[in-house]
């Protein structure tokens, strides 16, 4: 295989409240933590041990307002992007690097109760974002309950 890939797939709680960025060309940049949990037994304790581990999410332009609009602190979402790596200097000149996904693609995971549909802020998000690639879904065949008609009355 002679190609690459950079692929990152998540699910994890917002860690906060999505951070907006707005550009004089009318784009903008929305940023927001996302917490990831390792749960396992230790061995030597047989102790149940977490690890969290937290992600600097990017999202772009119409996603970004869609994410800002639905998404709260402790919310549960997927994310789906590729792994970007900036080099900058601080106030003292030093070199440091910042790890960050940038997010290609979403679905909202916390139901709303408070006056939202969960399904249609997925649907609205999904057709907002620029790259579509949401799978059809499907709904589960229930079957129709049989009716008793005489043969006598049939409509035609």
């Amino acid at each position: 295989m002679s190609g690459t890939l950079n692929k990152v797939m998540l699910i994890g709680h917002l860690g906060d409240e999505v951070k907006m960025h707005y550009f004089e060309g009318g784009g903008c940049i929305g940023r927001f933590p996302l917490a990831t949990n390792e749960t396992y037994t230790s061995k030597q304790t047989n102790e149940r041990v977490t690890n969290t581990e937290w992600h600097n999410i990017v999202v772009r332009n119409k996603a970004a307002e869609v994410c800002e609009k639905y998404l709260g602190k402790g919310d549960k979402v997927y994310i789906e992007g590729r792994i970007k790596t900036r080099k900058w200097q601080d106030e003292s000149g030093n070199d440091r690097y910042s790890t960050e996904i940038q997010c290609t693609d979403f679905t909202f995971l916390t139901t709303k109760n408070d006056g939202g549909n969960a399904s249609s802020n997925q649907q609205q998000s999904q057709q907002n974002q620029s790259s579509q690639s949401a799978k059809p879904r499907q709904e589960p065949i229930t079957p129709k309950p049989e009716v008793d008609m005489p043969d006598d009355d049939l409509p035609f």
